[in-house]
């Protein structure tokens, strides 16, 4: 009976909430703290890769994310707001390995590796479009390119992105609102 149980321990642990799951890992729980990891790691991933630019810099800032998430889960207040406090954590990570890179060459001197199978005009046609778009939401006011970073990117709720930002729903939706806007206009030429 009791192997039984244990079998089924890990089924039930993945279907916990994040409160649960966050309140057993900041007591020690290793598996606990793992659900979380699967859960958030693509997220997070995701996230990093479009600030930093790069798959092998994300993975490692993302790698360091977990480490300080799981040195400071007793910090966390509300074990409900999990996935938002480790997107910031990332994000903080993230905006320091920028600041590095600032400090050691310029971003631009960089020229990654293109993968062989990718070709020339393949590889050009792809930067022209990001250029258009890093163009594009630079171009944006800050609430409205912060607002659209957190929901196409970050995939944050409304709700998520008002807490974030200590903002009205109400607001978040109007301001996402013009940044679709002005970025479907500025990226009409690459439809």
């Amino acid at each position: 009976m009791v192997t039984v149980a244990s079998e089924h321990a890990p089924a039930s642990l993945s279907d916990a909430d994040d409160r649960t799951l966050a309140g057993r890992a900041s007591d020690g729980d290793v598996r606990a703290f793992e659900v979380l990891v699967r859960r958030y790691g693509p997220l997070m991933r995701a996230y990093s890769t479009r600030i930093l630019g790069s798959n092998a810099e994300s993975d490692d800032v993302v790698q360091d994310a977990f480490v300080t998430a799981w040195q400071q889960l007793s910090s966390l207040d509300d074990g409900r707001a999990v996935k938002s406090w480790m997107m910031r954590i990332v994000s903080n990570k993230s905006i320091d390995r920028l600041r590095v890179r600032r400090e050691h060459g310029d971003i631009d001197d960089h020229d990654p590796q293109a993968p062989i199978e990718q070709s020339p005009a393949h590889l050009a046609e792809s930067r022209s479009q990001e250029e258009a778009l890093s163009q594009a939401l630079a171009a944006l006011p800050e609430l409205q390119r912060q607002c659209w970073t957190l929901k196409e990117i970050a995939d944050y709720s409304y709700e998520e992105i008002a807490e974030q930002l200590d903002l009205p729903t109400s607001t978040v939706r109007g301001l996402l609102a013009r940044a679709r806007k002005a970025l479907t206009r500025e990226m009409e030429a690459w439809r």
